[in-house]
């Protein structure tokens, strides 16, 4: 009963620090709250110093993952911005529609919609959240919108990853698997229409959705039924099609203003510059072109992906205590039995969308739109300077995530899960969605949240005899919606929007449409199942 107790102390005292009146930026809480759950690792949980300070030392090095990630998208960010390749792709998207729902339907709910489907990674407000803000929205209300908006889409991210990898640690059989990809995108899509509409009014009045309600359920329509449809028969594409499916349409519906009220007001008392084919395809290639790279090294019949993630050692060598290093001719780093613990860390750097495609993709605009070599160099200061801050929240929030996952069965993440399940019992379908939500708020993932909770899932549907199919589409669920509290992703998103210190601001305003999302999923996993 101490351990869990203990278990709970380090998110109590971080959410405190977050959410206070005088909140405490991200950059300070996280450190702060990882050297609370050192202290509390070794003295009350007494686990072994050499693993505590393996998971430790495994912490800082995976930060670097989306510390080069959020790197990348604001290096692009800031390149868009330096070539004028922003201005030209806003005043294009104005040409489209100058009404505000439909142009946050199409840049922040379909188009994140397909690079989530592609990609994953947080990269999807990374991407979508400077363009809106292009478009005049406030910065900080748009970091809520794309945070609550990348839910719907997440359990399928990355080619399907955190379906088909993430519950891979259990015995399922390729039916069962199917039948979660069945049950998670039904649940999904049966609450997308009123997830948008609370993203929505971040931004725009309720009376404004209502009176461009068509247009909203239309969109949402063209980008959910595919992804439904195409989940009864693959669980690698369902995101990727249906972004791509609901983009297309959500802009053509726009362009002839479908569903959309006509407002005089929005008119600009300037018309939209004209903008020729050619300079539209130069200007939006930092967008298509971080699509396409996605797409070619991440869809495994391409073959590129298998190369990219290789990790057989082209060289090695050991580095005493510190661990067996090695690098593949893939630039797989890998750093094995750190402290002579089984703690083992790895990086995919081509693989990892940081170089490839943000970094890739930037110089290449920078190329194609002939910048100077000080022009480069300026961008490249400016990313930098704006990483010190989310570097650290980042190296504290990582170093947070291991220390509470470490242990396996005895972790304090698997405390938390059982405590809750034992305290729910038979009506744990209401709450199996929010574990799941738990584990991506601890690791930015919803493939680690599977990873992590699918084998305390399915021991829990055993003992309650409930579906097991059901119990592991919920826990799927609740990792996407979790992306919506996910401290990673929201210093991700205020770091490209450079936005300070309001990390705690964003993390009340999301915590309630995702316990919304958590309680209509439970209702409709009965309804329906």
């Amino acid at each position: 009963m101490t351990n869990t107790i203990f278990s709970f102390i380090p998110i109590i005292f971080l959410i405190w620090l977050m959410v206070r009146k005088n909140s405490m930026p991200s950059n300070q809480a996280l450190p702060l709250s990882a050297l609370v759950l050192y202290f509390i690792s070794l003295i009350v949980f007494k686990w072994e110093p050499n693993l505590v300070h393996a998971n430790v030392l495994k912490g800082l090095l995976v930060a670097w993952t989306p510390i080069l990630i959020i790197g990348g998208a604001i290096f692009l960010f800031e390149t868009m911005k330096a070539t004028g390749s922003l201005k030209t792709v806003t005043d294009w998207l104005n040409t489209i529609t100058e009404n505000k729902v439909a142009q946050l339907m199409i840049v922040g709910w379909a188009f994140p919609f397909l690079i989530e489907g592609a990609s994953g990674f947080g990269t999807p407000a990374a991407i979508a959240a400077p363009v809106l803000v292009g478009l005049r929205f406030a910065p900080l209300n748009v970091a809520i919108l794309a945070l609550i908006m990348n839910s719907v889409p997440v359990s399928f991210g990355a080619v399907g990853t955190p379906t088909w990898f993430g519950f891979s640690a259990i015995e399922l059989t390729s039916a069962e698997t199917m039948t979660i990809a069945i049950k998670s995108a039904s649940i999904h899509s049966t609450i997308a229409l009123v997830i948008v509409t609370i993203a929505l009014m971040q931004l725009v009045n309720f009376k404004k959705i209502f009176e461009n309600i068509v247009f909203v359920i239309l969109s949402v329509a063209f980008t959910v039924v595919p992804y439904l449809l195409v989940a009864f028969i693959n669980y690698e594409f369902p995101s990727l099609i249906g972004g791509s499916i609901g983009l297309i349409a959500t802009a053509i519906l726009a362009k002839y203003n479908i569903g959309l009220k006509k407002y005089s007001e929005e008119k600009s008392e300037i018309n939209p510059p004209l903008i020729s084919i050619g300079r539209l395809v130069k200007a939006t290639f930092p967008l298509w072109g971080t699509i396409l790279l996605l797409l070619i090294t991440r869809i495994p019949e391409i073959g590129i992906k298998q190369f990219l993630t290789a990790t057989n050692p082209a060289f090695n060598i050991s580095l005493g205590m510190l661990g067996d290093f090695s690098i593949s001719s893939s630039l797989v780093i890998q750093l094995e039995n750190i402290f002579l613990t089984p703690v083992n860390w790895s990086h995919s750097t081509l693989y990892v969308p940081s170089l490839i495609p943000f970094a890739i993709v930037s110089l290449i605009t920078f190329r194609i739109q002939g910048s100077t070599g000080r022009e480069i160099k300026t961008t490249f200061k400016t990313t930098v300077d704006k990483m010190i801050n989310p570097m650290y929240a980042l190296l504290g929030s990582l170093v947070f995530v291991n220390l509470m996952m470490m242990g396996g069965e005895l972790s304090a993440v698997n405390h938390i899960g059982r405590m809750l399940a034992n305290a729910t019992g038979r009506h744990w379908t209401f709450f199996a969605s929010y574990l799941g939500a738990i584990g991506s708020f601890f690791s930015g993932s919803a493939t680690i949240s599977n990873l992590t909770f699918a084998g305390i899932q399915d021991s829990i549907a055993l003992q309650t005899q409930i579906s097991r199919t059901t119990i592991l589409a919920l826990q799927s669920v609740g990792g996407a919606f979790g992306n919506m509290v996910c401290i990673n992703n929201i210093v991700a998103v205020t770091s490209v929007l450079s936005i300070t210190n309001r990390e705690g601001y964003i993390l009340k305003r999301t915590v309630i449409p995702m316990l919304l999302y958590g309680a209509m999923a439970g209702s409709i996993a009965l309804m329906l199942f």
